[in-house]
């Protein structure tokens, strides 16, 4: 066998080429030159496609097609300097573009780009990286990024690099990284606010735009407003303001101003520096708007503090401000509205243009009405001659008209301002007449919780009136009122309280609100500790006492002011309000409810439309659909009743001591309730027997109160508290434990005859049932005894 011969490919070549100049004619050629490991090759590769790029949008989506983004961000990071510099240009440049950016988005490229901002790297290199960052740092996910790769901090040191590109693109980066409120704090305590001022000195008007828009981001916060005064910021922007060659920044330069002025000592250093003659200067300059409205604003902070606001006022601002309600242009009339409502707490200003104001309400502008009305709302707050100023003006009716409008804040400041101007009898009834209780109803329905606030308290004033209650009771009010009581925001459910208070008072409409379940609620509201408030319990309270029965039922309370009249009942203890007693002036509608509830006899004093008992409902029930029309059972009238309060008006009335009064009245109720009782044969009392024959002879649980015999505390009580409230005689009447009740009388000591009587009344408990016309000291053994036996 011969020898195998080495073939020639396999022989190792030691030599190398010489330099070889490569052309790439086409985009594609250049784009896989990025993956070539000659650095050479790479240097000229990355220059070609960043002079590529710079030509323009397509060619710069073309070089993305070819895939050349990829390589670019990987070069990036290369440790050839010049190859480092050149992928940056070319990867800066295509940054630009929309979809590149989109593109990067997908690349995780951020924290290389951020790890080259560093002061040893190469100038080009901070200006194309920053650029590649500022187009990427609108999107937020990127803003993310950039802080989450801890970008602020060598951004904040390139502010202050020798190339003002550099400086641009970082400051740009800045702006959009402030508009969240932790990057704005993380600018501030990284020493962000030097560096910023001292831009406002650079040649280059789009450096200092950017460093003023974004001193407005930042001054939002009070402790970068401290520090921006400490720097000497305000003698930095009033150089600005004072120099007209710099008219374009004066807008951008005032607005920041606005933000550090709401302190005392941010005014004090602007006033000594000539900076609130300034001001003024600049409120007064015509054919300026932006500037004019901003300097306003201004203004307005100044006002913020009630030192600053007598500062003012001696500088004559109001009248001032008077002048700029009647410019043209709508920003300066709505900073002028701003301004004038803060001025309107300082006590001494008088001049303060409400009929320009109020003028004003008819202009289209949304912003403009609501700075207006907030206007109104604080004029009128406790100030009636403010008041009367914008009714004379005609704001009650524009006034009512806003509640109609789109924009929740100013139908807030509608109601508000209404509620101030409605104090005045004369202002309310006018106010009335432009129909304010109908356009009241859509708000009471509002998700906006300063709307419902605003409208409760207005209603609250308005519902005052007679006719106003049964307008709103018309306009279907009440129901949106009274589901205000499910809210759970302290401030409206109290507001919603005190209306529902207000409009409790018209007997019609403390029925409807009950039948919307306003008394089931509230009850509710009681009962919880974190919602209960003396609001509830007042409107509880008011709902009550247009209906006695249910009072008593809830409460086991009737105070001396509680007068009972015809068709009151007692239906029992019942510690919820589940049984729907609404009352209709008398009528009790579900009898059979309150007596699944508590089985015990209801005591009425006149006639009632019942239903007889829970056999006949049944009956009633299957009979139904024959008998539609069937007519409810009338009780007979309680004659035996009329006879007792003959009696008590001719032999208690001529009594002229009150004593005697009330022994004698108890002497009475005691002898119709089958007289005196000793406490030890109680037991034999046989009053319970003689009900069960009552109810059946009567063929109800409604037993007429004249026609009991045997009765027990609770009805010798009742019995007692009406005739007593029919001879004009005060008494309460208290319910105790089972059948226990009592009255409590207030009486003075003394012979009044002989003018010897007690400075003030002491409370008595009167006895029915042992002793009857005996007086117990309130609180002693004996009539703690009565009570609870």
């Amino acid at each position: 066998m011969g020898k195998k011969v080495k073939k020639e490919s396999e022989t190792p070549c030691k030599e190398t080429f010489e330099p070889l100049p490569v052309e790439g004619k086409t985009p594609a050629t250049v784009v896989l030159l990025l993956s070539c490991p000659e650095e050479d090759i790479l240097v000229k590769a990355c220059e070609a496609i960043h002079t590529f790029a710079e030509k323009g949008d397509e060619n710069k989506v073309s070089l993305l097609g070819l895939g050349a983004l990829e390589p670019l961000c990987q070069l990036i990071t290369h440790n050839n300097k010049l190859i480092r510099r050149n992928a940056f240009m070319a990867l800066g440049i295509m940054a630009t573009n929309g979809d590149i950016k989109s593109a990067l988005k997908k690349i995780d490229v951020i924290p290389s780009i951020i790890d080259k901002l560093s002061l040893e790297e190469d100038i080009v290199v901070h200006d194309f990286a920053t650029l590649c960052l500022a187009s990427l740092s609108v999107d937020f996910a990127c803003k993310v990024k950039i802080s989450d790769n801890n970008g602020l901090p060598p951004l904040i040191q390139l502010l202050s690099s020798p190339d003002p590109d550099v400086k641009k693109n970082s400051l740009e980066i800045i702006f959009n990284l402030v508009q969240d409120h932790q990057s704005r704090l993380a600018l501030h305590e990284l020493g962000g606010i030097p560096p910023l001022l001292e831009l406002l000195k650079s040649d280059f008007p789009v450096i200092q735009h950017l460093a003023l828009k974004t001193l407005q981001n930042v001054t939002t916060d009070t402790d970068t407003c401290n520090t921006f005064r400490e720097e000497q910021g305000f003698e930095k922007l009033m150089d600005i303001l004072s120099n007209m060659d710099f008219h374009d920044l004066h807008a951008e330069a005032l607005q920041v101003v606005a933000n550090c002025l709401s302190d005392s000592k941010s005014l004090q250093v602007i006033h000594k520096g000539g900076g609130l003659t300034r001001l003024m200067e600049f409120v007064l300059t015509p054919n300026l708007p932006e500037i004019q409205s901003n300097a306003v604003k201004c203004i307005a902070r100044v006002a913020q503090s009630s030192e600053n606001r007598k500062l003012l006022h001696e500088q004559n601002v109001e009248k001032v401000l008077v002048e700029l309600l009647s410019v043209a242009d709508i920003s300066v009339k709505t900073a002028t509205c701003q301004a004038v409502s803060i001025m309107s707490f300082h006590l001494a200003s008088k001049d303060n243009g409400i009929p320009a104001v109020v003028q004003l309400l008819n202009n289209e502008s949304l912003k403009l009405k609501e700075a207006a009305t907030q206007a109104l709302s604080n004029l009128t707050h406790g100030n009636q001659l403010n008041a009367f100023a914008a009714y004379e003006a005609g704001g009650d009716k524009i006034l009512v008209q806003q509640l109609y409008g789109s924009c929740r804040r100013t139908v807030a400041n509608s109601a508000d301002a209404l509620g101030n101007m409605a104090g005045q009898e004369v202002i309310r009834c006018s106010i009335l007449s432009h129909g304010a209780i109908q356009a009241l109803v859509e708000p009471l329905q509002s998700t906006d919780t300063q709307v419902l606030i605003n409208t409760t308290l207005c209603l609250t004033v308005l519902a005052c009136d007679t006719e106003a209650r049964a307008e709103l009771q018309s306009a279907g009010g009440l129901h949106p009122l009274v589901n205000l009581l499910r809210s759970y925001h302290k401030e409206v459910l109290h507001h919603a309280c005190l209306a529902i208070n207000v409009c409790a008072s018209d007997v019609n409409a403390a029925v409807e609100m009950c039948q919307f379940g306003a008394l089931e609620m509230l009850q509710e509201i009681n009962l919880s500790v974190n919602r209960r408030s003396r609001f509830s319990e007042l409107a509880m309270i008011s709902l009550l006492n247009f209906n006695l029965s249910v009072k008593y039922s809830l409460t086991s309370h009737l105070a001396s002011t509680d007068i009972i009249s015809d068709g009151f009942y007692d239906a029992g203890k019942v510690r919820y309000v589940l049984l729907k007693l609404m009352c209709n002036r008398g009528h009790l509608k579900e009898c059979e409810l309150i007596y699944k509830y508590k089985k015990k006899l209801l005591s009425n004093l006149q006639t009632f439309e019942i239903k007889k008992n829970k056999k006949d409902d049944k009956q009633k029930n299957e009979t139904r659909a024959e008998s539609p029309t069937e007519k409810p059972w009338k009780m007979m009238d309680d004659v035996s009743l009329q006879l007792l309060v003959n009696e008590a008006k001719k032999t208690i009335l001529p009594l002229s001591d009150e004593r005697e009064q009330c022994a004698a009245l108890a002497r009475l109720v005691s002898e119709a309730m089958g007289g005196a009782v000793e406490m030890e044969k109680l037991h034999e009392f046989p009053w319970v027997l003689h009900l069960s024959e009552l109810k059946f002879q009567l063929q109800s649980n409604v037993v007429p109160i004249g026609l009991i015999s045997r009765g027990i505390y609770c009805h010798r009580a009742l019995l007692f508290k009406c005739l007593a409230d029919c001879i004009g005689m005060s008494c309460t009447l208290e319910r105790g434990e089972y059948s226990q009740a009592w009255n409590e009388v207030l009486l003075f000591n003394g012979n009044p005859s002989m003018n010897e009587r007690s400075s003030q009344p002491y409370r008595y408990i009167v006895d029915l049932m042992h002793q009857p016309g005996s007086l117990l000291t309130a609180n002693t053994p004996a009539a703690v005894q009565y009570q609870t036996i």
